[in-house]
């Protein structure tokens, strides 16, 4: 299984940013997905979650700002991001959970100048 994360670069505060995590080996619903970010200094953290079942989830500093969503069509799953803040920058990854497997994407880097 592989993860192909894209999308991520530089944003004005107030901007948007469309980040892709494409799926190679398994089928992206077949799982529980999620993103997560890390900033420089910081923890890793759960920013946005769905489930197999398509329930999704958000942390709250990006609920109302942030939609995760999947495509079986393409195999993908996407982050929109709007309305970012300075501190939305961090690396951002994709995680796949499936039969007590995981497996993550490489991270792609987010900054947003204010």
């Amino acid at each position: 299984v592989q993860l192909q994360a894209s999308g991520g670069g530089l944003v004005q505060a107030g901007g948007s940013l469309r980040l892709s995590c494409a799926a190679s080996g398994l089928i992206v619903t077949v799982g529980n997905m999620a993103w997560y970010r890390q900033a420089p200094g910081k923890q890793r953290e759960l920013v946005a979650y769905i489930a197999s079942g398509d329930d999704t989830d958000y942390a709250g500093s990006v609920k109302g700002r942030f939609t995760i969503s999947r495509d079986i069509a393409s195999n993908t799953m996407t982050l929109q991001m709007n309305s970012l803040k300075p501190e939305d920058t961090a690396v951002y990854y994709c995680h796949m959970h499936y039969r007590r497997n995981d497996y993550w994407g490489q991270g792609t880097l987010v900054t947003v100048s204010s």
